[in-house]
């Protein structure tokens, strides 16, 4: 069986903001740009892979969820409990760096976890855990 990964979801409150998040912050392409007003799906991705993608979706959009299952899931978000992704690159600091001057919500500043991984973490615009590993 061949399976790869191709697309990864988060959700989003404000689609500007996020954008800009995951294109100037991140360095992302813009895939796709797809609805209007809040209701927009924006897929990007990593410059060079173009199989490997993130989908910024309206959150608790699903008509078959209750209103109070969505009303958790914009609580969640809130919170920064929904949803999160992990990325890596070759140069942490760098890239710490780069996140960090777009004025991103710092979690976490590089570190050597117990566990024998380096990483930092940061929240986008909706909340969304970022953690972000070096590759050795």
């Amino acid at each position: 069986m061949d399976i790869s990964i191709h697309t990864s979801s988060l959700p989003h409150e404000d689609p500007d903001a996020s954008l800009a998040f995951y294109r100037d912050a991140l360095g992302f392409e813009v895939r796709s740009d797809v609805g209007q007003g809040r209701m927009r799906w924006i897929t990007v991705g990593p410059a060079g892979q173009p199989d490997t993608s993130i989908l910024l979706a309206p959150p608790a959009v699903d008509p078959g969820i209750t209103e109070d299952e969505r009303r958790t899931v914009l609580e969640m978000m809130a919170k920064g409990t929904y949803g999160w992704i992990l990325l890596a690159t070759r140069n942490l600091d760098a890239t710490f760096e780069k996140v960090r001057a777009a004025d991103a919500e710092v979690v976490q500043e590089p570190t050597e976890q117990p566990y024998g991984i380096r990483d930092c973490a940061f929240r986008d615009p909706a909340g969304n855990l970022i953690r972000i590993q070096e590759l050795r």
